[in-house]
């Protein structure tokens, strides 16, 4: 009860204030919070792998739950030096990840920590290192900044998801069996979900992967968004996913 009625005192207070469109930003949320204008992100979390793999799972089940609109902190937001060479990895996969998220967010209390500058007020703590795609280096900037085109190419696509998402409560990533239910093999996928009803999205979650298998749902092809290679639906395929590919396959109608 708690969470929901949190997201409706905010939403009726800004809603009395004579705001319109109103969307806050929450760590918690229950069924029933959307209708309040609840974005909901999971929290202050670890900066690892294994911390990335729950986001994947946290978020279908979220979404299956009725909460259409949400996101992480692309990275998590604890335990990451911007300088260390397995990080980078991890916020690389992340970035991917959240490419393909509801709504991409970038946060994070990043290391190594800045100097403390007063003895009051704000001053008494210390703020992270940067956090912008350029702090960790040319490949990682490289391979962002490729991301953000790709999301922004896809703004179209995203706002008519939206559009369901708000009109019928449509999640806007959802497990396979969501599209697929007559496959069997789509109940057991828990590493892979659509993002929209045309795109296949396969998170990489493992430290030093470079290939990972994909199970395509049956009765449909599927185009490799990097190779254009058609694939027959109905089976597990193996492909390459070097640092700067995720895993992307896109519905051939």
């Amino acid at each position: 009860i708690y969470p929901v009625e949190y997201a409706r005192t905010f939403y009726e207070g800004m809603l009395a204030e004579g705001q319109d469109k109103i969307v806050n930003l929450l760590r918690c949320a229950w069924a029933g919070s959307q209708r309040y204008g609840a974005l909901v992100w999971s929290g202050d979390i670890h900066s690892t792998f294994e911390s990335l793999r729950n986001q994947v799972c946290a978020g279908l089940n979220m979404a299956m739950a009725g909460i259409v609109w949400w996101t992480t902190d692309i990275g998590g937001f604890f335990g990451a030096d911007i300088y260390d060479k397995e990080y980078k990895e991890v916020f690389v996969r992340w970035f991917e990840y959240g490419t393909f998220c509801p709504v991409m967010r970038l946060h994070g209390y990043r290391m190594p920590y800045q100097p403390q500058y007063g003895t009051t007020g704000g001053a008494e703590c210390v703020s992270g290192a940067p956090n912008e795609i350029w702090s960790y280096g040319e490949e990682v900037y490289e391979i962002c900044k490729n991301y953000i085109a790709i999301r922004e190419e896809l703004r179209p696509y995203i706002r008519v998801a939206m559009k369901q998402a708000h009109e019928k409560g449509t999640p806007i990533i959802r497990p396979l069996f969501y599209d697929f239910p007559e496959d069997i093999q789509c109940w057991e996928i828990e590493d892979a979900y659509m993002f929209g009803p045309e795109i296949l999205v396969a998170p990489v979650t493992e430290r030093g992967q470079r290939k990972k298998a994909v199970y395509l749902p049956a009765q449909k092809q599927w185009k490799n968004w990097w190779t254009g290679e058609i694939y027959e639906g109905g089976k597990r395929i193996y492909v390459d996913a070097p640092l700067d590919q995720i895993p992307l396959f896109r519905r051939v109608r």
